[in-house]
């Protein structure tokens, strides 16, 4: 592997970021969830499948995800799974939101507990569709459930 590609990897392949990716251990996707979504990164392949079981007032209750990515798409996955529960559809698309804005250099880091482990890969945009995957499965998820505001 030339120098230049090799030193790359290791700005995005940390020590923390490989950790996260082990975390989605803890959100298995069971068949049973009764809202399911899918969404999958036109640049890269990647692929994220979502189950979220929803409560009575409209938040996240449980979730499980399947996840076909990078690290760097893993370790993102696992951000949002550990954030989404007690979440509703709103905050769900508007932390999305701020999610592309911050990964194009457009606002502010969103309040995501250790967001900062995948900042160096704002730095490469072919891994910006897998960062964003898991809330595009959420959301889609949701609006399968009827659940999308």
């Amino acid at each position: 592997m030339p120098e230049a590609a090799s030193g790359n990897a290791a700005k995005l392949y940390t020590p923390s970021v490989l950790a996260l990716s082990v975390e989605l251990a803890a959100y298995p996707l069971d068949i049973d969830f009764p809202a399911k979504g899918y969404a999958k990164s036109r640049t890269c392949g990647s692929e994220v499948r979502v189950g979220l079981e929803i409560d009575d007032a409209g938040a996240v209750r449980r979730i499980g995800m399947a996840v076909a990515a990078c690290a760097v798409g893993q370790a993102s996955a696992a951000l949002f799974a550990a954030d989404a529960k007690g979440r509703r559809a709103k905050e769900i698309k508007d932390q999305m939101g701020a999610m592309e804005r911050w990964i194009a250099g457009e606002g502010p880091a969103p309040a995501l507990p250790r967001l900062e482990l995948i900042e160096p890969a704002r730095a490469y945009p072919a891994r910006h569709e897998a960062i964003l995957l898991p809330w595009r499965a959420a959301l889609d998820a949701l609006s399968q459930a009827g659940n999308s505001g």
